[in-house]
């Protein structure tokens, strides 16, 4: 990798595993058919006493968690300046743009009454007391906030080379017309956008915890606790910058590039104390609500805690404490992954396992096609990831020979923009 600024992938886009991921998608479109057509019921497991499942636990709680790489880098880069970080940002921005993509289209898929999810933007049913409108309203705002942080991204490749196909060129110059106008006019407000995204999402990622805390006499007293809201934030700041490691190392591997270990090593020396301060907070509030005596009961609920904590925050705390393993990119990569899948856990864990509602006469397990329509979203996701990589300039250049970056120069090159400086 070189400091030559970033570049679409050269790479075949129709591999096995788009394919793949392609035939993930189609299945699971043909449950989305069936639940839209027909109703929740005859898709999912879902009824009164379990009115939500899989596609809120995974889809929802756990997409927004890991969606956390975007606002934690550009608080690290913009509002803490840390400038060397900033190859790094456009991935993460983009990572964080495709989640809150699908955690929205999750929200339709288990709505009842889908079409009513405009109703948050109406004043007229606007609730001061609602945690659940504080989040919608929080993620409206942010989703718009990250697609006009993308915009630069977009301006960047795009502008002075619109050429629309057929007669869609007839609006060429509407389409330039407008990049232009993003490239003079984002420039001097984009800060306000970044500092806002940042707040943003402390706001939400906090509210998802306040949600449980408004049900404590239907969850397990080891997941249940007054300090949700701060534990859901504090491990989504950590997961964030898990997750842009998680990502990095996977964009390598898959597009056989050089993992930037000059970037993600130092990085990842914050992951540990982000996790040491996680895991203080969930010691000490056990301890403090005298619950920790149910961790020696054998029971389910106790091993699950305990391995979602040991799994998740103490071992790749303890890797992550070791320089051998932050230098080198597997094991990075295992520790980063154990962050990433222990974040989940929890969620899955507080919205599922420690929920049970008062009169249940059954547990909840999710039917074939929730399964099949949450591995759409996630193979989605990946799909769409995959797509643009290759179109958009995300991903730093990769290092050409003399002779290539000289003739290959007016390819990669990105035109004079006022905001490619916030694009970073």
């Amino acid at each position: 990798m070189t400091g030559h600024g970033a570049a679409p992938v050269r790479k075949p886009l129709l591999t096995p595993g788009v394919l793949l991921l392609l035939g993930l998608v189609a299945l699971g479109m043909v449950f989305a058919w069936v639940r839209f057509a027909s109703g929740l019921g005859a898709v999912t497991h879902l009824d009164d006493r379990f009115p939500w499942g899989i596609w809120i636990a995974i889809d929802v709680a756990t997409g927004v968690a890991l969606s956390a790489g975007g606002f934690t880098t550009a608080a690290l880069v913009h509002i803490f300046h840390r400038r060397r970080y900033e190859a790094l940002t456009r991935s993460a921005l983009l990572t964080a743009v495709l989640g809150y993509t699908f955690v929205a289209f999750g929200i339709v898929m288990d709505l009842g009454r889908y079409y009513n999810i405009w109703h948050p933007a109406l004043p007229s049913m606007w609730s001061g007391h609602s945690a659940l409108f504080e989040v919608a309203m929080c993620v409206m705002a942010y989703l718009t906030v990250l697609y006009i942080e993308l915009m630069p991204i977009v301006v960047e490749r795009f502008a002075g080379r619109v050429r629309l196909p057929g007669p869609l060129g007839l609006l060429d110059g509407v389409v330039e017309g407008a990049l232009r106008f993003f490239d003079r006019t984002l420039g001097r407000v984009m800060s306000v956008f970044i500092v806002l995204g940042v707040v943003l999402s402390t706001l939400h990622q906090s509210s998802l915890g306040t949600l449980m805390v408004l049900a404590p006499s239907k969850m397990n007293p080891l997941w249940w606790t007054p300090i949700l809201p701060l534990l859901f934030l504090l491990s989504a700041i950590a997961v964030g910058f898990a997750m842009v490691v998680f990502e990095s190392l996977i964009a390598a591997r898959v597009f056989g590039r050089a993992p930037e270990m000059e970037l993600l090593t130092p990085l990842s020396r914050v992951i540990p104390v982000l996790l040491f301060v996680y895991l203080a907070f969930k010691v000490g509030d056990v301890m403090i609500r005298g619950v920790v005596t149910r961790l020696g009961d054998g029971s389910a609920a106790s091993l699950i805690f305990l391995l979602e904590i040991g799994l998740g925050v103490v071992i790749p705390l303890l890797m992550l404490l070791s320089e051998r393993v932050r230098r080198r990119p597997g094991l990075l990569f295992a520790a980063a992954a154990m962050v990433v899948l222990g974040v989940a856990f929890n969620r899955i864990n507080v919205f599922l396992t420690a929920f049970t509602p008062l009169y249940a006469t059954r547990r909840y397990v999710p039917s074939v096609g929730e399964v099949a329509i949450t591995v759409a979203f996630i193979s989605g996701l990946l799909l769409l990831y995959r797509v643009l990589v290759s179109v958009l300039p995300v991903l730093p250049a990769e290092e050409q020979p003399q002779q290539q970056r000289t003739g290959s120069r007016h390819v990669h090159a990105a035109p004079p923009s006022s905001i490619g400086r916030w694009s970073a």
